[in-house]
């Protein structure tokens, strides 16, 4: 098991060490319980003492039920310790994702990231309680049988070594040969998902162009490729059974002869074969459990490095020992500014920009489609890191704000405009969680959104589905800019805010931005709110006091 991984086991380690040593104490209570069948089959029946019979038949039940107690309690534990650590599995790298940059998650799809905190942690989960309940159980118990069946018999116990080196390489050589199947399998699991996720978020395009046989056909496809590498992995690990199958009742068959000789030339009791037979049940099974969890730890592995991949991700942007924590004012500065979104030597999608926004100002940014308009805007909050050059708010370079800090005081509404499972009200205090309903009625009606919430049976308690295909594009759209006033920030950025507007709706909105930035609700910064206003319509432009063409 990868050692980052097993940092997340935290809490749980009281948990993950127990589990092993009640399964010790599990597999003693199993190991004696031959002995005392073999007293009681050559002393208690062979002389006909039942008194005896009794006393050892207690022994074996108050045996039986401590084995039962420590198996039930080692189960318990080791189930506690694996659930507990795939959830800080889970934790870590979902708080992980929140520190990526765009730049980093552009690294992952949003298929691979979902299969790694589903699929991959259920593996390692599965793979990590298997381990501290059967890598304990499986080694001890064929270290104490073979212990057991050497006081016994020598022969057999000879025999049982050469047997487990044997056996024990041909299944592993058999876990191995499946293994590269497996890898194959979990990579393919991302494009499967990606494949269902595609289509459930387009399926109104979909249907628009009548292309469900398409993707019906392309899911297949997949499907059915996933179906293939799993058939050849399974074909290759069910050897393990016909193998495991045909060595033990060979070794029971050789026991049964020796054991029997012994038995007539007076060298083993009834008892004695009896319990040897036993051990060598519990030696092999043992073996066919150690090859059990070693396949799994193998499909684990797969798993553990698609983790890692995530975990080692090195956040693009952090913040600095010494971060400002204090954004004066919302005056923006481009200095020189060269932007490519692969980096150092990469195409350049902004070249050399030089722009001044004062507080207070209300700059129109137009251009056509592809001409970086959202890219610019993206660097004000730091969403992406510039190339050359730096971006300044408040006349701090953004690289040495604290992330947090500065993002609280730049508001933004995306170009593509994205809603969250919850009521309206919980979609509208992601700008202000402490709004009181007053506020909230207050800035809709500014965002023309209070007309149509109220019209909703529920109102603002209207609960808004996954992505928000519950309200039209135009409503999504007022919502977000609603959100967005909520924050009372130095900085407003509107990227295509009234794209899906009607031109009335559109020259309302405009207005109350205008004049919800130079508001009262600004006096007690001093200044006025610089507003940053993104469109490819010049009606969109009328409220700018400056113009850039891009």
């Amino acid at each position: 098991m990868n050692k980052k991984l097993l940092r997340s086991v935290r809490e749980y380690k009281k948990q993950s060490v127990l589990a092993p040593i009640l399964v010790i104490l599990e597999v003693l209570m199993e190991v004696l319980i031959p002995l005392e069948m073999a007293k009681i089959i050559d002393v208690g029946i062979a002389n006909g003492d039942m008194s005896y019979i009794i006393q050892r038949g207690v022994i074996l039940v108050a045996m039986a039920m401590l084995s039962l107690f420590f198996g039930v309690q080692a189960g318990n534990m080791a189930a506690v310790a694996a659930a507990g650590y795939a959830k800080n599995l889970r934790h870590d790298i979902f708080y992980k994702v929140q520190d990526f940059s765009f730049k980093n998650i552009d690294h992952f799809s949003t298929s691979g990231l979902v299969t790694r905190l589903t699929t991959d942690i259920t593996n390692v989960q599965q793979a990590y309680m298997m381990s501290i309940r059967l890598l304990a159980r499986a080694p001890f118990m064929i270290i104490l049988s073979w212990i057991m069946t050497l006081t016994i018999n020598k022969p057999i116990a000879v025999l049982f070594l050469i047997v487990v080196p044997v056996l024990g390489g041909t299944l592993i050589f058999i876990a191995k040969k499946a293994h590269p199947h497996f890898i194959k399998v979990f990579d393919e699991y991302d494009n499967l998902n990606n494949s269902v996720q595609e289509n459930v978020n387009a399926s109104r395009v979909v249907k628009a162009f009548v292309r469900e046989d398409y993707e019906i056909e392309k899911f297949h496809g997949i499907s059915r490729y996933v179906y293939n590498l799993f058939t050849k992995a399974e074909k290759i690990v069910a050897w393990n059974s016909p193998v495991m199958m045909f060595v033990m009742y060979t070794v029971i068959i050789i026991i049964v002869a020796i054991g029997g000789r012994g038995i007539v030339l007076g060298g083993m009791e009834t008892g004695e074969l009896t319990s040897i037979i036993v051990y060598a049940l519990q030696i092999l099974m043992s073996l066919n459990m150690v090859t059990f969890v070693f396949v799994m730890i193998m499909i684990a592995e797969a798993s553990t490095d698609r983790i890692v991949e995530v975990l080692d991700e090195v956040p693009e942007m952090q913040d600095k020992a010494d971060a400002v924590k204090n954004v004066a004012d919302g005056s923006i500065d481009f200095n020189h500014v060269d932007f490519s979104y692969a980096g150092e030597g990469g195409n350049l999608s902004l070249k050399d920009v030089n722009l001044h926004i004062k507080s207070g100002q209300t700059v129109g940014i137009i251009g056509g489609t592809g001409s970086a308009k959202s890219t610019l805007v993206q660097l004000i909050p730091r969403l992406y890191d510039v190339t050359k050059g730096n971006v300044q708010v408040g006349g701090v370079d953004v690289r040495n704000y604290n992330l947090e800090v500065l993002r609280d005081q730049v508001s933004m509404v995306l170009q593509k405009n994205v809603l969250f499972s919850g009521s309206i009200y919980d979609n509208i205090r992601w700008g202000d969680e402490h709004a009181s309903e007053e506020e909230v009625r207050r800035v809709c009606k500014l965002a023309q959104a209070d007309g149509f919430v109220s019209e909703f049976p529920d109102g603002y308690d209207t609960m808004i589905v996954q992505g928000g295909n519950n309200v039209s594009g135009g409503q999504k759209q007022r919502i977000a800019i609603v959100r967005s006033l909520m924050m009372d920030p130095e900085v407003m950025l509107f990227d295509e805010p009234t794209s899906r507007l009607d031109a009335l709706n559109e020259a309302i909105i405009l207005r109350s931005i205008h004049e919800l930035s130079k508001s009262e609700q600004n006096a007690d910064k001093g200044q006025d709110v610089a507003v940053v206003l993104v469109s490819h319509r010049e009606s969109a432009m009328r409220v700018a006091d400056a113009v850039l063409n891009l």
